[in-house]
This record gives structure tokens, C-alpha cells and sequence, in this order.
């Protein structure tokens, strides 16, 4: 497995992480799309705000 697949699994991941997170806290398609967009930072920001 070379660079370039594992990179293009981890963005997919990430993004449909953060896809699932948006849409079960918004249940919105416009912010499930800009949350997906954003992937792992929206996905790190989840994080981050719920432990709290």
C-alpha cells in the first residue's frame, strides 16, 4: 500500500465521519455537506466540544 491509498482513505473516513456526527446532531443536508467538507476538523471540533 503506497502513500497516496492511505491518504485517500483517511480523507474518505474523515469525511463521512463527520457526515454521520453532522447529520445526527443537525439533521440538515446543507451542514452535513459543509461538515463533510470540512471532515476532520469538524470531526476534532465534535470532539473536543462534547468531553467538555
Amino acid at each position: 500500500m503506497n502513500n497516496t491509498e492511505v491518504v485517500k482513505t483517511g480523507i474518505t473516513f474523515g469525511s463521512a465521519l463527520a457526515i454521520a456526527i453532522s447529520w445526527h446532531t443537525n439533521q440538515s443536508i446543507l451542514w452535513a455537506i459543509l461538515h463533510g467538507f470540512f471532515s476532520w476538523l469538524y470531526v476534532v471540533y465534535f470532539a473536543v466540544t462534547r468531553t467538555a
